[in-house]
């Protein structure tokens, strides 16, 4: 008997909730259930297995941070749009660490291609139109930008850069600035 209420849906918000607060790697069926009272067998009408549940997370934050990034793009072009960018990745990260690990779930080939990890990529691209990069030098842009920011996203999340006096937003400044003239002032060797 299905539980009222209870759909694909509804479980996969409530498990991005529960990777926030508790963490992606501790998001199971089972706890699952417990945030909603019920037995964990009655869960799997809904989600197959603990991987369906985080692959249905990992989708549906890749869809919630693709839609911000393009809110944050609207009308930016050159290091406006960087700077618009980067702050929407590592907003989001802060507001919701969970579903920002979640993002970095390994999916199989076709999940990824239907999934908005597509968008993402096309909106990296979009924005490196102002540094009038060609292949396969866009493409190691779009790698380098993607680094940069989980890069020091992660660490500064893991608490990093707490233990020193200068301010981690003033280094995250610097890092974009230094990534705006990095692209601006690239030619192919």
């Amino acid at each position: 008997m299905v539980r009222v209420g209870l759909t694909s849906e509804r479980l996969t918000r409530a498990g991005a909730e529960l990777a926030d607060e508790v963490g992606f790697d501790q998001v199971t069926v089972s706890a699952l259930a417990r945030r909603f009272d019920v037995k964990t067998a009655s869960l799997y009408s809904h989600v197959k297995s603990s991987q369906d549940l985080e692959t249905r997370i990992a989708l549906f934050a890749l869809e919630e941070l693709a839609d911000r990034v393009a809110d944050a793009l609207a009308g930016r072009a050159g290091k406006d749009a960087l700077v618009a960018f980067a702050d929407a990745y590592r907003d989001y990260a802060r507001e919701h660490p969970g579903r920002y690990a979640a993002t970095r779930l390994r999916l199989d080939s076709a999940t990824a291609a239907a999934s908005a990890g597509v968008r993402h990529a096309q909106m990296t691209r979009a924005l490196l139109r102002a540094y009038h990069l060609t292949e396969p030098d866009q493409t190691h842009a779009v790698r380098m930008l993607g680094g940069a920011f989980h890069g020091y996203i992660s660490l500064e999340l893991a608490g990093g850069f707490s233990h020193t006096a200068v301010d981690s937003q003033e280094s995250w400044l610097w890092m974009l600035d230094s990534l705006d003239a990095l692209l601006r002032n690239y030619s192919t060797p």
